[in-house]
């Protein structure tokens, strides 16, 4: 019966960790919540801001406090828009440009932004800085952070599952069960559940950008000069986090219809 204990705790996390997102709709692993999260998150970000140079007073930095303050409003409408008026509650915005030559940007859950100046001979103008930030920001809409941390969670519970099951095998097999799951459970489910991530952030940040009152068509402007940054060639789709860059324009010509909509629906904001 002990073997066979942690199968059942498995089984039971994953029946009893799912809740529902309000702005995707969907129910999602998630054993993380807001009020636990948030002030990991808020620390983070204050060392982190803390111990590098953030750039204030130029016409960057305004620009980035600029679309943060409308993708923060545009957060805020839409929400409201799907009767989830408390869901912000707990967040606390802040956006910040760092100087950094690295081509990234993040958002911590929470709403702690932070852009790299690298970034920004790419973003080019509002519109490329807005598809940027709305990306980011949709990944703290959707608790992807508490979804990954839920994953992989699961991912070390099912490892400690496998090896009960086969105890009673050679240590030979148990190697190779265990070299099987740690390749198939990473490549099969975990780059497969980040890539689903990216591609939900790049959807709710069109409809972001949308309401902010940016154009959504803006969006393939940016991601295709991201594309010839990074070049030919590069990790394969399927041993990656993210989608391809072909991958990634032909879904955000699918949704900009859906985006605009949306916004017209909700309002934008002038």
């Amino acid at each position: 019966m002990k073997k066979f204990l942690p199968i059942g705790i498995f089984v039971a996390l994953i029946v009893c960790a799912c809740a529902t997102n309000p702005i995707t709709g969907k129910q999602n692993l998630n054993f993380v919540s807001n009020s636990e999260l948030f002030p990991t998150s808020f620390q983070q970000y204050n060392a982190f801001i803390a111990e590098n140079k953030v750039i204030t007073g130029t016409a960057d930095a305004k620009r980035v406090d600029l679309v943060g303050s409308k993708i923060k409003a545009a957060a805020e409408r839409y929400l409201t828009y799907l009767g989830q008026t408390q869901y912000l509650k707990d967040y606390r915005w802040e956006y910040k440009l760092v100087d950094n030559k690295e081509v990234n940007a993040w958002c911590l859950p929470g709403g702690k932004i932070v852009v790299y100046s690298g970034i920004l001979p790419v973003t080019q103008n509002e519109s490329g800085l807005a598809t940027v930030m709305g990306h980011e920001v949709s990944h703290a809409l959707a608790n992807h952070g508490a979804q990954r941390m839920s994953a992989a969670q699961l991912q070390q519970i099912g490892g400690v599952a496998l090896d009960a099951a086969t105890s009673n095998k050679s240590e030979s097999t148990r190697s190779i069960f265990s070299q099987a799951y740690g390749i198939g459970s990473e490549v099969g489910v975990m780059l497969p559940f980040s890539r689903s991530n990216e591609s939900e952030a790049d959807k709710i940040g069109l409809t972001l950008m949308a309401i902010a009152g940016y154009n959504p068509d803006d969006a393939i402007a940016f991601w295709s000069r991201m594309s010839a940054k990074s070049g030919a060639g590069g990790t394969p789709e399927f041993m990656s986090t993210h989608p391809s860059d072909a991958t990634r324009i032909a879904n955000l010509k699918s949704l900009i219809p859906q985006a605009k909509e949306i916004a017209l629906k909700v309002g934008t904001i002038r």
